[in-house]
């Protein structure tokens, strides 16, 4: 994340792991993501923090991981970091719009992953609107079925295009999570027709995945960040 920063990239650093099932997975979960945070602020480095709520116990304990989550939002608030929810499959989005919405009163900063190809994000997202949320737009990579998710490109590049313009316009310090030249450019005409300077949002993208992209944003003055996971459970 150093050697990106001296890029003018900033990093969006993720521990893999989901899906624990128990509450000593939790536990040393939370730690690992607090260790991370201290070594944030000892290094400088310039990076968000992104947390799977299933990591911290949703499926088994949603009161305990609102706990964990409010702790490591807490002390990356006193560092001046970010800590950004990934959303999961679509049995835990419910439950993770919970935590959000309990959560974000508090820690105005937090942001919230939302998937363009569910085809319940709009609504959700309109459910916030009084909120004006920070949310991280992305496709969406799990399995999911026609029934609750878009299957075809088309489709989902549209929803994708439509959600752009609805955090434009009612959500705030919108960061877009693609790789494609095209929902970019949208998202810059976007900005433009809201009245909004370039680094009024950010662009997203997957360490290693088109660093050319990533860097030539950054030196035409956007802000990029660049998804970094670390872990052992790949």
């Amino acid at each position: 994340i150093k050697e990106l920063n001296s890029k003018g990239i900033g990093g969006i650093l993720d521990f893999l792991g989901e899906g624990v099932r128990d509450a000593a997975g939790a536990n040393a979960a939370a730690t690992d993501y607090l260790n991370a945070i201290r070594r944030i602020d000892e290094t400088k480095v310039d990076t968000t923090v992104s947390v799977k709520l299933t990591q911290l116990g949703l499926s088994f304990d949603k009161g305990s991981c609102i706990d964990h989550l409010r702790v490591l939002t807490a002390e990356a608030q006193a560092i001046g970091a970010v800590v950004e929810i990934d959303m999961e499959q679509s049995e835990y989005v419910s439950d993770t719009l919970d935590v959000y919405r309990v959560l974000q009163a508090d820690f105005p900063e937090l942001r919230l992953a939302m998937q363009a190809y569910m085809r319940r994000t709009p609504v959700d997202l309109q459910m916030m609107a009084g909120m004006r949320p920070k949310v991280r737009l992305v496709k969406g990579a799990y399995a999911e079925s026609e029934s609750v998710a878009f299957q075809k490109r088309m489709e989902i590049d549209a929803q994708y295009v439509w959600l752009t313009d609805w955090l434009f316009q009612q959500g705030r310090d919108p960061a877009l999570a693609t790789h494609d030249f095209k929902l970019i450019q949208h998202a810059k005409s976007a900005a433009a027709n809201a009245g909004l300077p370039k680094d009024s949002y950010e662009i997203q993208m997957l360490y290693g995945v088109r660093r050319d992209l990533q860097e030539q944003l950054s030196r035409q003055g956007h802000r990029v960040r660049t998804y970094v996971p670390y872990g052992s459970a790949w």
